[in-house]
């Protein structure tokens, strides 16, 4: 029995080191060696500063930039509380908020249908991306508010499409913090 008990502790501190020291170790050397900008969250530097991350959606909400998605992770954008609302398509909380975010966007480009992914939040709530059709419905403000013609700034839209992963995973797609520094890359906000 004393040899079977000594067996198991010698198990488990082997084990516990192996598994618990060595592998993270072994798999954070090898992230970073390979991987390094994936590794520590794809952040986008400018002057020594984080300014964001390419993989976590921020807000945006003055005129003179592109909007996200809608966030429902805490306060909106907290990766520490990432999760969608979990309120079904029949929650009326749900069917107003849409419907309001609906409303806004009609007044703010009457003309044109509004893209679902406007007015409706992602799993995550942390989505950095929109669809084309969202950027693109978002012209119109953003030119008009920069000062800047429609034409350039659907170009700039346009130039920051990203495709398929591997030309058939998932959708098109357009990085909203990427697109805003490209943005005030043209024409720097007041």
């Amino acid at each position: 029995m004393k040899k079977i008990f000594i067996q198991s502790v010698l198990v488990t501190l082997v084990t516990t080191v192996l598994l618990g020291i060595i592998y993270p170790l072994a798999v954070t050397a090898a992230s970073q060696l390979l991987f390094h900008d994936k590794a520590n969250g794809q952040l986008i530097m400018r002057n020594g500063t984080a300014i964001g991350s390419r993989i976590i959606g921020q807000p945006f909400t003055s005129d003179r930039y592109f909007h996200p998605r809608p966030s429902a992770a805490g306060n909106g954008y907290d990766p520490t509380s990432s999760g969608g609302s979990n309120l079904g398509p029949t929650n009326k909380k749900l069917v107003d908020r849409v419907a309001q975010d609906v409303a806004a966007a009609h007044a703010e480009n009457p003309n044109a249908p509004v893209p679902i992914d406007l007015v409706t939040t992602s799993g995550s709530g942390l989505d950095p991306h929109i669809s084309p059709a969202a950027a693109l419905f978002q012209v119109p403000r953003v030119a008009r508010a920069r000062g800047m013609s429609e034409d350039s700034v659907r170009a700039l839209v346009t130039g920051h499409i990203e495709g398929r992963q591997l030309g058939l995973l998932g959708e098109p797609r357009v990085n909203v913090l990427e697109l805003n520094l490209a943005l005030d890359a043209m024409q720097p906000s007041r």
